[in-house]
């Protein structure tokens, strides 16, 4: 018998690259990875992760402890806020930022950078 090449239909190739481009798009995300920090405990190992209640769920980026004169808050034992895209051990988080959109603007695989882009 004549051995025949076997030949990839279309439909294969075609679903096998609807499957990379799946992923491509389910792995950019419009809100980052994020944490709950107090920024007054930061040591070389990174700033201490407490509970998410003591940030606030707005989406405007941080919350802080202090008011607008910069003098801490009374009542406020932690000045927690957001810490986006970090590394996390042992109940620290480092290498990240407390910026929303520029978490944002790092992207990944998949992702476009829409950030302002200043010279």
């Amino acid at each position: 018998m004549a051995e025949t090449k076997r030949r990839l239909r279309s439909s294969t190739v075609v679903l096998g690259g609807m499957g990379v481009v799946a992923a491509a798009l389910t792995s950019c995300s419009s809100d980052p990875d994020r944490r709950c920090v107090d920024r007054d405990s930061y040591t070389y190992e990174g700033y201490k992760v407490v509970a998410d209640k003591n940030c606030s769920s707005s989406s405007s980026g941080s919350s802080s402890s202090y008011g607008k004169s910069g003098k801490k808050k009374s009542g406020t034992s932690t000045d927690a806020a957001w810490y986006y895209d970090s590394d996390v051990s042992g109940g620290r988080a480092d290498y990240g930022t407390f910026s929303k959109s520029e978490a944002v603007d790092r992207g990944g695989f998949g992702c476009s950078s829409s950030g302002s882009g200043g010279g």
